[in-house]
């Protein structure tokens, strides 16, 4: 079908990004895709870079010996906004391996009102089930969208019903039929054929227009599955975990699916069909073995402020009474045990755990002695200074000034930053952090958007073509702010 090839780009299914292959990542090479997105912390990305790597190397062993080496976990060291999570994410990406961050805080030991740690395996799961099935789905999305749009041709010129006409006493008596009836039957066949010829070719041309993308804004009404919340809410055996059960899902195909009806443009529709028929061109148990098998493989899971559960309590009352129960919880975890999901049972053995953590108030030896020896690498990361600043602004591939230089260009804006504006709203984001909380790069942020908020604000009327950001704008907007320590406070 040469015509859905030229224009299967009007109706396209969520893709995954595509992850090079683990065997073309040596560390040096992990370390400059790392480059391209985070300045500084040498270290650290060595360290992940090594990790990545030994996990391929792992899978060229012996099965036998692969189940001995387990992965050497790493707790990051520094202050917010250095780089810690963005590292582990950029990691994740980069190898297409399932990926959750979860905050250390949130946990609360057994017993106590909150989430169990059990539950971030489950959301590793989860993850992985989304990434499977959305690589299942890429690989036949040619033909769930090619059936997408025969289903909205059937459903806005549907074949008509060839309808016999008989005399209903002949039937039920079997009397002959008489020669008026066989006349009248072959004039009704031939009004169908007709009819039949006409619909097929309306169709024809239906076809032709969609797949040309010509109706793409035309409204269409269209059925989808009626997605139900959960009936009950029950406890998981691990815990005070809530899981959700559907008795649709358990019953299957004995209880009727709702659907309802949306109208929706034909661009829309096709999507919606596309996504429902590639659902059953996929095998489900692949996709829960697959997944469960990445998720014990391959999973990253990234436990963040780690600082605030450490420490050795004193007394067993107060708000932080569950701090070391939460340490201890966590232990089984991440040396490895078997946490039930519901899609079966999922080992922990070789899930790299990174952690992270200011460590300002605590220090790592303040874990508890088992949880420490879990986390064998541990690796600082600098405060970032006004140099820092200055690369971040311009050299990554998603640099700030190149995000709000595409925002901006939406509205016909074209905005150019000169060197002298760059090096001076990286020395006032070291100057502000000198002075309040050191909140590392996302100080820019803050500063780019208090820079920017008159020309954002205005872009869409005014229709500037092109505007100059030197050191001259950024003093109009910022000086008074960065001189006032009080007012830098609160706005900055």
């Amino acid at each position: 079908m040469a015509d859905t090839d030229e224009a299967t780009h009007s109706f396209q299914l969520v893709r995954t990004s595509q992850a090079r292959p683990l065997v073309a990542l040596t560390p040096r090479q992990t370390v400059a895709e790392l480059d391209r997105y985070i300045i500084g912390q040498e270290k650290a990305k060595r360290c992940v870079a090594i990790a990545l790597r030994n996990r391929y190397r792992r899978q060229r062993l012996p099965e036998q010996l692969q189940e001995d080496i387990v992965p050497k976990n790493i707790l990051m060291i520094g202050p917010t906004g250095v780089g810690k999570t963005l590292i582990a994410r950029r990691l994740a990406k980069l190898t297409g391996a399932p990926f959750v961050k979860v905050e250390a805080t949130k946990f609360t030991e057994v017993g106590y009102v909150g989430r169990d740690v059990d539950s971030m395996v489950r959301d590793l799961v989860e993850t992985a089930i989304r990434m499977i099935r959305s690589e299942k789905a890429e690989l036949v999305k040619d033909e769930a969208e090619r059936s997408a749009v025969e289903r909205l041709i059937d459903l806005m010129v549907p074949l008509p019903v060839r309808r016999t006409v008989r005399n209903p006493l002949q039937a039920l008596f079997g009397q002959p039929a008489e020669q008026e009836d066989n006349q009248a039957e072959e004039t009704a066949t031939m009004v169908e054929s007709d009819r039949m010829t006409e619909a097929r070719a309306k169709r024809g041309e239906l076809r032709r227009a969609l797949l040309a993308g010509e109706l793409g804004d035309e409204m269409v009404e269209v059925e989808v599955p009626e997605r139900l919340p959960p009936m009950v809410e029950v406890f998981s055996g691990a815990g005070n975990e809530e899981m959700g059960i559907n008795f649709q899902d358990w019953l299957g195909g004995l209880m009727p699916k709702r659907t309802k009806k949306r109208k929706v443009t034909v661009k829309e529709a096709i999507r919606i069909l596309a996504v429902e028929e590639a659902g059953k061109l996929i095998d489900k148990e692949d996709v829960t073995a697959e997944a469960c098998r990445r998720a014990e493989q391959s999973g990253i899971i990234f436990i963040d402020e780690m600082d605030k559960i450490a420490g050795r309590e004193r007394s067993m009352t107060g708000p932080d009474v569950s701090r070391e129960g939460v340490q201890r919880d966590l232990l089984p975890i991440v040396e490895g045990s078997t946490v039930v999901t519901k899609y079966g049972p999922v080992k922990t053995d070789h899930v790299l755990f990174i952690a992270a953590g200011a460590f300002h108030a605590t220090k790592p030896s303040d874990l508890i002695p088992e949880l420490q020896g879990r986390f064998p690498i541990r690796v600082e990361l600098a405060p970032l200074g006004k140099e820092d600043f200055r690369r971040i602004l311009t050299e990554p591939q998603d640099a700030i000034t190149k995000q709000y230089r595409a925002l901006l260009g939406v509205d016909g804006v074209g905005i150019e930053f000169t060197n002298d504006a760059i090096d001076l709203i990286a020395a006032m984001a070291e100057e502000v952090n000198e002075q309040t909380e050191d909140i590392g790069a996302r100080r820019l942020h803050t500063i780019m958007e208090r820079l920017l908020e008159d020309l954002s604000f205005e872009a869409p009327e005014e229709r500037q073509e092109r505007v100059t950001i030197d050191a001259e704008y950024v003093n109009a907007k910022l000086s008074d702010i960065i001189r006032d320590r009080d007012l830098s406070r609160f706005i900055l």
